[in-house]
Formats: structure tokens, C-alpha cells, sequence
């Protein structure tokens, strides 16, 4: 991949900044290549399959809603035992 980059300044935790340096060398990368694999799968791979937090609240007003309006008005039309022979 051939684009322009950008510099950007981060401040690290001395331990995260020591276990930086020790992975990179491990590696024999630099420690700005090991930030860039970093920021690649966290902003491409995990950031997509992260829940949405908004819509598990949607959902739980709604169930609370349901809950609140009480049982529904004429009763079910079916047994239990009816659902078994489905």
C-alpha cells in the first residue's frame, strides 16, 4: 500500500511503551510499523464486530415497555400443549 502518511504524536504508559520496544525488536519491525498493525486490526477488524451498545438500550426500553403495558387484553388462544404439535 503506497500513500502519504501522517505523523501523529501518542503519549504510552512506560510499560506500554517498554513492551513496545520488546515486540518490535522481536520482531524486527520498527515500533511505528507494530502502532500501524495495531490500528489496522483495531479500526478494520474489531471496531465492525463491536455491539452497538445503543441498540441493546433501544431494545431493552422496549422489553421494559412491553413489561410496563402488562399482560395483553383477551388472553392467548393456545396451550402449550399446542405448541408441541406444531
Amino acid at each position: 500500500m503506497v500513500s502519504r502518511m501522517v505523523r501523529k504524536q501518542v503519549y504510552l504508559y512506560q510499560e506500554q511503551d517498554a513492551l513496545l520496544k520488546r515486540r518490535a525488536g522481536e520482531a524486527g519491525v520498527t515500533e511505528a510499523e507494530l502502532i500501524r498493525e495495531a490500528l489496522e486490526v483495531e479500526l478494520r477488524y474489531r471496531a465492525v464486530s463491536r455491539p452497538s451498545l445503543v441498540k441493546w438500550d433501544e431494545e431493552r426500553k422496549f422489553i421494559q415497555s412491553l413489561i410496563e403495558a402488562g399482560p395483553v387484553s383477551g388472553g392467548r388462544t393456545w396451550k402449550r400443549e399446542d405448541l408441541h404439535e406444531r
